[in-house]
């Protein structure tokens, strides 16, 4: 899917933040993106609830206008006392703030684009704006936008409220260093109780940029004990992993493998003939991809392809499933993109494959949470945003974790190990129910090979598997 991003610097989004107040921004048009039209803007921004718009000019003004209420094609003027226009120029420090003139409305709304009477954006689907000082609005033209009525970029948020800290968590955890040495030993210590496997095989799916690539590395990074990057990861429009991998990571450097496999894949993207092909993920679950595989978004693989495995066993296949969402863009999943993940649900579902969800980049979602981590869990924002993905894809919010990696950190941090402990440890719980059905259909059929014999843990050789190391 590509990505649309903000045009807002950090500083010019917190000045903006400073005069909305505790929300958190959603990107919800894009002009160059999406088209300098009314139509696009009405396609994308109506019935929003409470929004920001943000025009740039080429003379680095960025300028604007708020307001509470929904914008519509209804031939109406609103009145909202709470909204304003403001403009935050260059090389000055405060961001000019404007309130409406009493007894008269705010904006107009109709078939046009967005008019605040004083500043009308995508004047006759133009990139530019009609500057109307003294109607709605009263300022400086100079102070507002320097003159420059040509637009190089508009953008519409929604302004959503991120709401106080909850008093009961609502998930509980534990933010101790036993509770953190206590799972790290669990995940160490494991063994799949069949004995046809002796690492659990979790596959992530996710959007391209969810975090994929970058929950591998943090997961190493805290097993090792330093920071890796191992699965390349970044910021890009398409996807940066173009192999299918398998990646069996250490315990810390020169020690032994943990008793799990986390494979990467190509970044889901919208449109059908681009990002991961749905075929080929079938046969990832089946174990008929082999590690370094590299994909042809075009075409499926095929049966007689070199990166083809004919002859798949339990070991070889997928034991677990995780979706991984960027939190930060979950207001931005397009319908193309909810039912490419519902249509991934329905084979996944038919093959019994458990499945789990991982919200990443929760601490750039909510200010709350980037304060402190251990505020995760009293973040109702983060709750919302949980309880917004289980509805829309159909995952179970006890299915749904949320997660930090290590993206922008240089020391390995406890708290934020104990997200992604807790994670792993979740993926083996359901993988072992995963055995647990295997075995009882292995049951059925007369065979006799699940149950594990007690005995030493193996060591894992890693021969067909590529290791972080």
């Amino acid at each position: 899917m590509s990505q649309v991003t903000s045009s807002l610097t950090a500083e010019q989004q917190k000045k903006l933040l400073s005069l909305l107040g505790h929300v958190r921004l959603h990107l919800l048009y894009k002009a160059t993106v999406h088209g300098f039209t009314s139509e696009s803007f009405h396609k994308y921004c109506d019935n929003q609830g409470p929004t920001v718009i943000v025009a740039y000019n080429a003379a680095g003004f960025v300028f604007g206008a708020y307001t509470s209420q929904d914008h519509n094609k209804e031939d109406e003027e609103v009145t909202d006392e709470e909204a304003f226009l403001y403009s935050i120029p260059p090389n000055q420090n405060k961001p000019l703030k404007v309130a409406g003139i009493s007894g008269q409305c705010a904006f107009t709304n109709g078939e046009a684009g967005p008019n605040f009477g004083a500043l009308v954006f995508l004047d006759g689907d133009e990139p530019e704006i009609e500057s109307n000082p003294g109607t709605c609005f009263q300022f400086e033209e100079e102070a507002m936008h320097g003159n420059d009525l040509a637009l190089t970029e508009l953008e519409v948020y929604r302004a959503e409220a991120l709401g106080t800290r909850l008093l009961k968590p609502w998930r509980n955890m534990q933010w101790t260093k036993q509770r953190w040495q206590t799972l790290k030993e669990t995940i160490q210590t494991y063994k799949p109780d069949i004995n046809v496997v002796q690492q659990v095989r979790v596959l992530l799916v996710g959007p391209v940029g969810a975090g994929k690539s970058s929950f591998f590395n943090s997961i190493n990074s805290a097993f090792r004990g330093n920071m890796t990057c191992q699965a390349i990861a970044g910021t890009a429009d398409r996807s940066l992993t173009n192999q299918f991998r398998t990646y069996t990571i250490k315990a810390r450097k020169g020690g032994q493998a943990l008793p799990l496999v986390l494979c990467d894949t190509m970044g889901l993207e919208e449109m059908a003939e681009t990002g991961l092909d749905i075929e080929d993920l079938i046969n990832i679950y089946q174990g008929h991809v082999k590690d370094r595989y590299q994909f042809n978004p075009s075409a499926p693989i095929l049966s007689d392809s070199p990166g083809f495995r004919k002859h798949a066993t339990l070991a070889d296949k997928i034991h677990c499933v995780v979706y991984v969402i960027d939190a930060c863009k979950v207001s931005l999943l397009s319908q193309k993109m909810v039912d490419k993940f519902a249509v991934i649900r329905k084979k996944t579902n038919r093959l019994g494959l458990p499945q789990i969800l991982l919200m990443t980049k929760v601490d750039e979602a909510c200010p709350l949470v980037a304060e402190d981590i251990k505020n995760v869990y009293h973040s109702a924002y983060i709750q919302k945003t949980a309880r917004e993905l289980s509805e829309c894809l159909g995952i179970p919010l006890s299915c749904i974790l949320p997660v930090k990696n290590y993206c922008d950190l240089l020391e390995l941090d406890q708290d934020t190990d104990i997200l992604l402990f807790s994670a792993i440890e979740l993926m083996l719980n359901f993988a072992d129910s995963f055995f647990e059905n295997e075995e009882l259909e292995g049951q059925q059929d007369g065979l006799d090979l699940y149950r594990s014999a007690e005995g030493v843990r193996p060591t894992f050789s890693g021969t067909d598997e590529h290791r972080i190391v």
